[in-house]
């Protein structure tokens, strides 16, 4: 049975030792770092340890977005181990019902890179849709930001992302 319980002292390493795919880890931030985010924005993160039965298989944090006066999908993995097993659309659905029920949430947003296949079909499914605005990396010539991945772009940072939402 699909669960969500918060990340705690007793789960924390279990949360920090989960992993999606090697050809999925340029689709979600790590769960070090989503923990992070939500301590520095713990008034409106909302990180949960998702559970098959008493074992942590995934991480789902929802958020509101002040700026916008939105809530969120904000991350969301299920550890390489447990993908294909319906546990990513139960979570995700608990996390819908979390929304709207603690929250009074009426619509919900999201974003994804859309060569993730599996999520775009998945947020669908569950009734998100393309709005149509596409994540991009600004770049500059900067000394500080990411290092763009990119032969030839040796001297260029990324220093913002630019979002692709997906409306629930």
């Amino acid at each position: 049975m699909v669960r969500l319980f918060p990340v705690t002292p007793d789960n924390l390493e279990a949360v920090l030792s989960l992993r999606v795919l090697p050809e999925q880890e340029g689709f979600v931030s790590t769960n070090a770092h989503s923990l992070s985010q939500a301590y520095v924005y713990s008034e409106t993160a909302y990180p949960f340890a998702v559970y098959e039965d008493d074992t942590p298989v995934g991480f789902i944090m929802l958020g509101y977005y002040e700026a916008r006066n939105q809530y969120t999908l904000w991350k969301f993995m299920i550890d390489r181990r447990w993908q294909g097993r319906g546990i990513g659309e139960a979570s995700l659905r608990l996390g819908i019902a979390y929304l709207k029920e603690q929250h009074g949430a009426t619509e919900i947003y999201t974003g994804v890179v859309p060569e993730n296949r599996a999520a775009v079909r998945l947020y669908e499914k569950l009734g998100f849709r393309d709005e149509g605005l596409r994540e991009r990396a600004l770049t500059r010539d900067l000394d500080w930001g990411v290092p763009v991945p990119k032969e030839g772009y040796e001297d260029k940072r990324i220093y913002i992302w630019a979002e692709n939402v997906l409306g629930y």
